[in-house]
């Protein structure tokens, strides 16, 4: 949070902002926000209702009714992800910074098999709906028709033809209103007794126990994949961030609330042939539409959802060669996963890949629409019960961070009752009346607590409870859905281990060559009375010697913050559609600066390090010593104007083979 005060104090720009500065036509608000994640998450009703059919029969459309109830509450939670992590990158970049870098890897093996299995089931339901007004293009020729098309959409995104948010508009209004065409024409044949009496249908012949419940609950989850979308698109998001973001996916849960659980009902209960037969199943939509509404809702119902999930294997693909790009710039994948061609500009390994691997699962299953769905849960739970737990981390930790917040005005206060500080905790809450703390200081606690929770407060307890409650039911249904379905935890977890197996042999070789990655890189500085702070620059020769003074000062008993200060000029190009934005990843000096400190620290042994990255102007310094109250605060001396606001008990100067630097100490 220390970095939005800066911003504040010195209007510098903030990591993970710099999307702020292009221009707002290009960014995304509700709307189109909606339909982006609609056309994603409205593209499962048209697989889901066969592959629940072959494992629950009648009940699919109660166990997607039970799910919708979970579905809520991961809204609520992927809606303050938006605008907690506006650089984007969902999994990866919540549970790496929420635990360490090591989960976000995994994060990352996670939605890759996701998205993996999104590109192949979408792109061959796609085909198959078709086949209901082209019937050559069935089996055993639907198969390769797919394998044409997704080479087909690696071309184009090797040629670097973007997604458009306007026609994912067109699509999801274009779904949402065949859905609800549905729907009408299936109620004016329904009598009201008639549709009350499907309900007791779902569960005649039917005895559900512990573990039959588990396992419905577990695997209608399907019916949801792709809400993990609305983390993606938070670097084109129009600000405010979690109103654009609340709304979006208010909308999102109306339309798919309305949709999916009646829809999976109807054409389970009133289809049951269909549903039950291997090749109908995929084209249940469309067959139901057709019962009800005749050939003309029909054949529009089969095109309108050939061309919407075709367009999500698409947006699968995009968003899986930028989880590549993003581990490759995390360091976990090798640097030609960033390499980009010379003709087209764009990133031609990656996109084979998120191209390539999809195809191979789609030739190995043999076009099995019904084996694609078993091995769907891995990757898609796995992604949301790692979100889930990182969010409830962070917000652990930001509680914490509040009492702390609270106990350094206490501090500071020169009046030290607990009255006063309820005052003066309500007013940096409200009406921005500062306590008499340094001004410096009182901006950065001041933006700590307008940011953080405050615990006491009945909302946030009820927040934090259904969002524990959230993590425990998504974790309950990815545990069940590895003990029941074991070809997706062979397939998910196979793969997932060759990519951490990847990311372990890259590191490792990262180490060899001295340039470490670093553990945890955070964006917010913590107030560490009696501590190191190493302080370097961009372009700062002497920044090596501030790392080797600031090892050869470090004690058990004296915590060092490696901190980066970036001048890193905002990007001018308009991030792309699920892009991850991460200006710490694309800023190489930091990196490297990190990288060799993180080395020289290992050799050392020393416990308590932290690295922290700030986009600042040259006035930042003496704001970041207040706030944080280090013992020793090592820097090279460039100019008296970088002493301003900075009040050192005496300064000591130590001459390193790399240069001058001096160590500022101060006894609070």
């Amino acid at each position: 949070m220390v970095q939005e005060s800066l911003a504040q104090g010195t209007k510098n720009m903030a990591p993970g902002h710099d999307h702020e500065s292009h221009s707002a036509a290009g960014m995304l608000g509700p709307l189109l926000c909606w339909a982006v994640v609609f056309a994603d998450i409205g593209t499962s009703v048209y697989y889901t209702p066969g592959i629940l059919y072959t494992s629950v029969q009648s009940l699919a459309g109660f166990f997607v009714f039970l799910t919708m109830s979970v579905f809520i509450l991961l809204t609520l939670k992927y809606a303050e992800i938006t605008h907690r992590f506006p650089q984007g990158g969902g999994v990866v970049t919540v549970a790496a910074q929420a635990l360490n870098p090591w989960f976000g890897a995994m994060g990352g093996m996670f939605i890759l098999v996701d998205y993996f299995l999104t590109a192949a089931i979408s792109c061959l339901s796609g085909i198959l709906y078709l086949s209901v007004i082209v019937p050559a293009i069935g089996p055993p020729y639907a198969l390769w028709i797919t394998v044409g098309i997704m080479v087909l959409l690696g071309i184009l995104n090797w040629v670097g033809i973007s997604e458009s948010a306007k026609v994912s508009f067109a699509g999801a209004v274009i779904a949402f209103l065949s859905d609800i065409a549905i729907l009408v024409t299936v109620f004016s044949h329904l009598s009201f007794p008639e549709f009350l009496a499907l309900f007791p249908q779902m569960f005649a012949g039917h005895s559900l126990n512990a573990g039959s419940l588990l396992a419905g609950f577990a695997g209608s989850f399907l019916a949801f994949s792709g809400l993990e979308s609305i983390s993606q698109l938070s670097p084109v998001m129009k600000q405010p961030h979690k109103k654009v973001a609340g709304i979006a996916l208010l909308l999102v849960v109306i339309t798919v609330g309305l949709t999916s659980p009646l829809l999976t009902m109807f054409s389970t209960l009133l289809l049951p042939k269909a549903a039950a037969d291997p090749h109908q199943s995929s084209q249940i939509i469309s067959l139901l539409a057709g019962e009800f509404g005749g050939p003309v809702l029909r054949a529009e119902v089969a095109i309108s959802a050939c061309a919407l999930l075709v367009f999500a294997s698409n947006t699968a693909i995009i968003g899986a060669y930028h989880v590549f790009m993003a581990l490759s710039r995390m360091d976990f994948l090798p640097p030609i996963i960033l390499q980009r061609n010379r003709l087209r500009g764009t990133p031609h390994y990656s996109i084979m890949l998120a191209t390539g691997i999809p195809i191979a699962v789609l030739i190995a299953v043999a076009g099995n629409v019904d084996i694609l769905g078993d091995m769907y849960a891995f990757g898609l739970l796995g992604a949301f019960t790692l979100t889930c737990f990182g969010l409830d981390i962070v917000r652990t930790k930001e509680w914490r961070a509040t009492n702390r917040a609270l106990k350094a005005i206490r501090h500071a206060s020169p009046a030290n009752s607990p009255e006063v500080v309820a005052v003066e905790a309500h007013d940096l809450q409200t009406s921005h009346v500062a306590p008499a703390v340094p001004r410096a200081h009182t901006a950065l606690m001041h933006a700590d607590l307008v940011h953080l929770p405050q615990p006491k407060t009945l909302w946030f307890k009820i927040d934090f409870t259904l969002g524990v409650l959230t993590t425990l039911l998504v974790s309950v249904a990815w545990t069940t859905n590895l003990i029941t379905k074991p070809l997706a935890t062979a397939f998910g977890g196979g793969v997932a281990a060759v990519g951490m197996i990847v990311a372990y042999l890259n590191y490792s070789s990262r180490q060899k060559q001295g340039q470490v990655p670093v553990p945890v890189v955070v964006t917010q500085l913590d107030s560490l009375p009696g501590s190191i702070l190493a302080l370097m620059k961009q372009d700062n020769p002497t920044n090596d010697a501030v790392i080797h003074a600031a090892i050869h000062a470090a004690d058990e008993n004296r915590p060092v913050t490696f901190l980066y200060l970036s001048r890193q000029q905002p990007r001018t190009e308009a991030p792309r559609m699920m892009e991850i934005i991460d200006p710490y990843l694309d800023d190489p000096q930091a990196k490297e600066a990190f990288g060799r400190a993180e080395n020289l620290a290992l050799k050392a042994k020393i416990p308590n390090r932290r690295y922290v990255y700030l986009q600042t102007t040259p006035e930042t310094p003496g704001q970041i010593w207040q706030y944080v109250h280090p013992y020793d605060t090592i820097m090279a001396i460039e100019n008296e104007e970088q002493l301003k606001d900075i009040n050192p008990d005496r300064i000591r100067y130590e001459i390193t083979p790399e240069g001058k630097v001096a160590h500022l100490l101060k006894r609070w």
